[in-house]
């Protein structure tokens, strides 16, 4: 695909300006070109290109990385634009596919992928032999107007006007301990230690009811990972707040009761919605709302999320 950019005398493939846009965004070849699954070199190659036929130096180098001159900055609208239509392009030709076939790239936290879809992403698989489905266990927010999933599951609702929405099911959380911390934690409150989510996420509601329950404990440990959480929980380091799908199914967790009940959480799932003709992600779908307990099938766009 070539893009004339008439403003600034330009034509130039799309191919060079996703280099050049993931320079911009990493400020460094190093990171554009792991970011991108190519070569440094590449990605240098590429930008010399450009800013032969800009015949101006598109970058300089500060001490913070790779930075704009002015005729870099003059085409950075044009270029984002460019890339704005060709993803579109892009979701409009995967939504439109008929065959249920081909990869399904899913976004989650690893412990929902684990104790939650499984059953469901084996089921897909055989009822629909040639759908591939790729999880992508991350916590960051994955941009999905950008195709870098084609469906996330997720706490938090979505924003974007263009995706489209369901709050799938309501995620019950208990509080878990190693058996001697059972135990302790019966004889004297007092002696929990706890086990946290990272600053960044202590406005949790979890997290928030853990604290409020044990005001006279300190925290042991702390991580975004609650497959990591559990696993320090069973070794005995403290208390933890985690999902019950994932509580109950680590070897050497028990479930205390005696202070109540954390509170739970939505979970949502959303997609582009070009790929709402997507087939095996439908599929996908159809197959979680009825596998998972208490699933809910009400669809909105994110505009009009509570």
């Amino acid at each position: 695909m070539t893009f004339n950019f008439e403003r600034v005398g330009l034509t130039v493939e799309w191919s060079d300006i996703r280099v050049f846009l993931a320079v911009v965004r990493s400020r460094s070849l190093g990171e554009a070109a792991r970011s991108l699954g190519v070569s440094h070199p590449t990605v240098g190659r590429r930008v010399k290109a450009l800013e032969d036929e800009t015949e101006q130096p598109l970058f300089r180098r500060t001490k913070d990385g790779l930075v704009l001159t002015d005729a870099g900055d003059a085409v950075l609208s044009l270029a984002e634009s460019m890339e704005a239509s060709a993803l579109a392009m892009e979701r409009r030709l995967a939504g439109s596919q008929d065959r249920l076939e081909g990869i399904l790239r899913i976004s989650s936290a690893d412990w929902f992928a684990a104790h939650v879809l499984a059953p469901s992403l084996a089921e897909l698989g055989r009822q629909h032999p040639g759908v591939v489905p790729e999880i992508i266990a991350s916590y960051r927010l994955l941009d999905l107007s950008r195709r870098e999933a084609d469906v996330a599951f997720r706490i938090v609702p979505f924003s974007e006007p263009e995706i489209v929405q369901r709050r799938l099911m309501a995620m019950p959380y208990g509080l878990y301990g190693s058996e001697a911390t059972v135990r302790a934690v019966a004889d004297d409150p007092r002696s929990a230690r706890l086990i946290l989510m990272n600053a960044a996420q202590a406005h949790f509601p979890d997290v928030t009811w853990l604290i409020e329950t044990f005001p006279e404990s300190k925290p042991a440990f702390s991580s975004t990972s609650r497959s990591v959480q559990a696993q320090m929980c069973a070794r005995g380091v403290g208390v933890a707040v985690l999902p019950r799908p994932l509580g109950e199914q680590v070897v050497g967790l028990h479930r205390i009761d005696a202070f109540g009940q954390p509170p739970s959480r939505d979970v949502w799932v959303g997609y582009h919605q070009d790929l709402r003709h997507m087939d095996r992600l439908r599929a996908m779908l159809e197959i979680a709302e009825r596998m998972l307990p208490h699933a809910s099938a009400i669809e909105q766009h994110s505009s009009r999320a509570s």
